[in-house]
């Protein structure tokens, strides 16, 4: 393992699956709207709220509400890894491939 490399720790909260994706697309893209991560996984508001909520009280996800840009009245949940929720989801990922390279 390269000294850059993540330390293998397999999480039972990430492993989830809807909050593997939910860190996948977090980690790839950064920051991203409730309704993108919502359509993009195709489930209902309910589901991504909870899921959402297990990883925000783990401290792994920043949930912000912010105005609409479109100068709606309502407010946007804008949803982003923390530095913790980055390093918990790229070790999973590492543990995950020492898994199907069965070690």
């Amino acid at each position: 393992m390269a000294s850059d490399d993540p330390e293998p720790i397999f999480n039972e909260v990430i492993h989830a699956p809807v909050r593997l994706r939910i860190c996948g697309l977090l980690d790839t893209y950064g920051t991203l709207r409730f309704d993108v991560l919502r359509d993009t996984l195709g489930i209902s508001d309910a589901t991504c709220s909870k899921h959402l909520k297990t990883l925000a009280d783990h401290d792994y996800v920043q949930l912000d509400k912010k105005p609409d840009e479109g100068g709606k009245a309502y407010k946007v949940t804008w949803v982003r890894l923390t530095s913790e929720g980055g390093s918990a989801f790229r070790s999973h990922v590492a543990a995950l491939r020492q898994i199907v390279a069965g070690q």
